[in-house]
């Protein structure tokens, strides 16, 4: 006798213990961050700057205050393929959801018959039955409820991308829209260069003319006004095409875009990131990798439900007219219900590969949720460096195009008092062409940093 209460002691106690594991709520498991953004210009490679609350929470009207670029931006949130079939995912998972939680009520049907009989031709007996059946699957092992929490977490991970496809859109739009307006300064540039050119191939003319200079350098110097003239189609083909990229980006027919100019652009300077865990509150990337490894938490619970005991109660109530199992006549209620008990015992294997399958898929969500955080740490690492040394560029360019401009202007002087070569005139012009063009190609660089950077942090706040 005292073995057996023993046992069942120690079988009561088995049972809370694993009621306990599968009533679990999720907690976050450990994730490396330590020295997850490496910092832009120190050879240490610690990152200096530590306040979480400035750049990396902006809302991205304060990020991007060109009023046209936020008129593209609104346009593209609003029309955007993407952004549309976001929302509906959302709606899908929501009712998904619902369903989730009304499993844990019962389940009712109604189906009504009729019989109308006869028996060699004589009278014909009418018999009716409308029978409503309930089925309520008692959650004693928490089979449904770590479904709910399943589900629950899938919304949260369908909103998380929503917001990265939201985030997305707003940084490919301000690319677009700054790529635009560095093409156009180039073509600016390539306008002064074509008169520059052009001046210097009449110069070269004249030149020849009065015996100072020969038919080569007037040869050269047409060659170099062609070149320039190239170029000029070129950039206005690139215009052209990232027109037509951003039309469809903001859901509408190719079009030309209104804008502004590169060199009235006003975007944050200085930039405090924060580092480590502060990424996963607001990379929605991040989060909804940690919303699926919660998920699959939550699938692993349900998957080890299966191995217990399922209890399910059937009510049924018929209110009928039928002479059958002694019902009086006519319309007398006929009830019952039936309690069902299943255990599994022998099946197939299945229940183990399946709770097999889920901790793998576990481990497999936990790696991905890992990496997505690594990978937060370098696009950041990236944003930052892109910005500094483009900075660098820019200034050391600003300088070296003073130079080049006033070089241009004293070999244009000395050629026409025969003091330097029609060689010297041009190369100084490719230089300085290539120069300012360069220039303008950085300081893209550095909003395309800001932009970047606005990504890599989530977006800013919402």
């Amino acid at each position: 006798m005292k073995k057996k209460n023993i046992l069942l002691i120690g079988l009561a106690a088995l049972t809370v213990v694993s009621c306990k594991s599968l009533y679990g709520t999720y907690e976050r498991p450990d994730v490396k961050t330590t020295g997850l953004i490496r910092d832009a210009v120190s050879v240490s490679d610690t990152l200096l700057a530590t306040d979480t609350l400035s750049f990396g929470n902006l809302p991205w009207r304060s990020v991007f205050t060109d009023p046209l670029l936020q008129r593209h931006i609104e346009t593209a949130l609003g029309n955007n393929v993407n952004m549309l079939n976001a929302a509906l995912n959302v709606k899908m998972v929501e009712a998904q959801l619902k369903a989730a939680k009304l499993a844990f009520l019962p389940q009712f049907t109604f189906t009504p018959q009729g019989t109308i009989a006869s028996w060699d031709g004589g009278k014909a007996s009418k018999t009716y039955q409308l029978p409503i059946a309930a089925s309520w699957n008692v959650d004693l092992f928490g089979n449904l409820l770590s479904q709910k929490r399943s589900a629950q977490m899938a919304l949260l991970q369908t909103k998380d991308y929503q917001t990265v496809v939201q985030c997305n859109i707003i940084s490919n739009v301000a690319n677009m829209y700054y790529t635009l307006l560095m093409l156009d300064s180039q073509l600016n540039i390539l306008g002064d260069m074509t008169r520059l050119t052009k001046d210097t191939w009449d110069l070269m003319k004249l030149q020849m003319e009065l015996g100072r200079a020969r038919s080569t350098s007037v040869q050269s110097a047409e060659a170099n006004y062609y070149s320039v003239q190239a170029q000029t189609a070129e950039m206005k083909r690139q215009i052209r095409e990232v027109e037509n990229s951003l039309s469809l980006l903001l859901g509408q027919p190719a079009q030309q875009i209104p804008r502004g100019k590169l060199e009235e652009q006003s975007l944050p300077s200085e930039f405090s990131t924060g580092v480590g865990i502060q990424l996963l509150a607001n990379r929605a990337d991040v989060h909804a990798a940690e919303m699926n490894l919660a998920q699959c938490f939550y699938n692993v619970q349900t998957a080890r439900s299966r191995f217990y005991p399922s209890l399910t109660i059937s009510p049924s109530g018929t209110f009928t007219n039928s002479a059958g199992g002694g019902v009086v006549n006519p319309g007398k209620w006929l009830l019952s219900a039936v309690g069902s008990l299943v255990q599994p015992i022998f099946m197939k294997g299945q229940l183990t590969a399946g709770l097999r399958v889920a901790e793998a898929q576990y481990e497999q969500a936990y790696n991905t949720w890992q990496n997505t955080v690594l990978q937060a740490g370098s696009e950041v690492s990236n944003a930052l460096v892109l910005y500094n040394s483009s900075n660098e560029k820019s200034a050391l360019e600003t300088q070296q195009i003073d130079v080049l401009k006033k070089n241009v202007e004293h070999t244009q002087l000395l050629f026409k008092s025969s003091g330097s070569s029609y060689l010297e005139v041009i190369t100084a012009q490719q230089s300085l062409l290539n120069a300012q063009l360069s220039k303008i190609t950085d300081d893209f660089h550095k909003m395309q940093a800001v932009v970047n950077l606005y990504q890599a942090l989530g977006g800013g706040a919402k």
